[in-house]
């Protein structure tokens, strides 16, 4: 099969490969079923040239060393939740404490750090099998979870999420690529321009969880209703922004259909690149690289700064098990978890 190769082994002895999806245009995503991990997204700018537009690594190794979450499924519950706790039927269940007080992203092997296995792959496609054990990172139920990432001629990469768990349990899934558009290792991406169709967003606390409080958009440095640069926000002296170094905040999206809808775009004047975003998820987390550091070891040596990438990551809310009008992230035992988001590239 051509589409994949030898990509190295983890600790414990597990092949991991590398497998190339691409279409009729040029555009070419290459993939790990390590974490799931999207290692690069080549595609084009305004004159046609092809250029890598995800920041990450350049091997297994230096993957397994970060925590900077590049391109990863992240599972079983994405984001943060406060305190590392939560009560299901009456039942605490104790996590990880791995950032600060919080538990983040399903703990210190979340599904970011395990190796996933191929059902399926072709030139356009690969599907991945996870089943995560019942107590893994503290989290009840054996869960099945697939994840099917498929390349378009339309110039989309599409990741179909499926899971069902034997118990009641929770679950949110993402994607935690980091985008630059202008290209991975050019820098700040301060003069990219966003839009985000929502228009409230749920308000942190300095630990950046949501307190519960939701709070419209209007007036506030989260209003990307129409398009705008992230460097006037990113530049300010709003305590919002100075907690995080930058934004890493939850927007409720507008749709709540139960097909992908449009739910952010951002555009970079540079390379003429536009991105698309579509979800069937309720929320969207901005996170604007705000801890990046020159000691990750980025693709071709390049050394990540500060704001060097952004991530859109389509959600449920994070800390939703305490808000009760937050959108639930429980699964009930024998149900259906689906959920779709889509990268297009204009």
């Amino acid at each position: 099969m051509e589409n994949k190769k030898y990509y190295g082994r983890t600790p414990d002895g597990l092949e991991v490969s590398l497998f190339t999806l691409e279409n009729k245009n040029g555009m070419k995503a290459e993939i790990t079923n390590y974490g799931g991990i999207i290692v690069s997204l080549h595609v084009a700018d305004k004159e046609g040239k092809l250029e890598d537009v995800v920041l990450g690594c350049d091997s297994l190794d230096d993957y397994m060393k970060t925590s900077a979450f590049f391109g990863a499924i992240i599972g079983r519950h994405a984001n943060r939740i406060e305190n590392a706790q939560f009560t299901l039927n009456g039942k605490e269940y104790k996590l990880l404490k791995n950032d600060g007080n919080n538990h983040l992203h399903g703990g210190a092997k979340g599904f970011d750090k395990v190796v996933w296995e191929v059902q399926e792959s072709s030139s356009d496609m690969l599907k991945l099998f996870y089943r995560s054990r019942d107590g893994e990172e503290g989290y009840p139920g054996n869960l099945d979870v697939t994840v099917t990432y498929t390349l378009t001629q339309d110039n989309e990469l599409s990741m179909d999420y499926h899971a069902k768990s034997d118990q009641d349990t929770i679950i949110n899934l993402t994607n935690h690529s980091y985008f630059n558009l202008t290209g991975h290792a050019s820098g700040s991406i301060m003069n990219h321009e966003l839009k985000i169709y929502a228009d409230q967003f749920t308000v942190n606390s300095e630990e950046c969880i949501p307190t519960g409080e939701i709070l419209d958009v209007s007036g506030t440095l989260m209003d990307f209703r129409e398009f705008k640069p992230l460097k006037p926000g990113l530049m300010s002296q709003d305590k919002s922004i100075l907690w995080f170094n930058g934004y890493d905040h939850n927007f409720i999206l507008r749709s709540t259909d139960k097909k992908p809808a449009l739910c952010a775009e951002a555009y970079d004047p540079a390379s003429g690149r536009r991105m698309q975003v579509f979800t069937t998820k309720p929320g969207i987390q901005l996170y604007t690289g705000n801890s990046l550091e020159p000691s990750i070891n980025g693709k071709g040596g390049v050394r990540y700064e500060k704001w060097g990438g952004f991530c859109l990551e389509t959600q449920f809310f994070p800390n939703a098990m305490k808000h009760k009008h937050f959108p639930s992230p429980i699964l009930k035992a024998g149900d259906i978890y689906h959920h779709t988001t889509v990268y297009k590239f204009l």
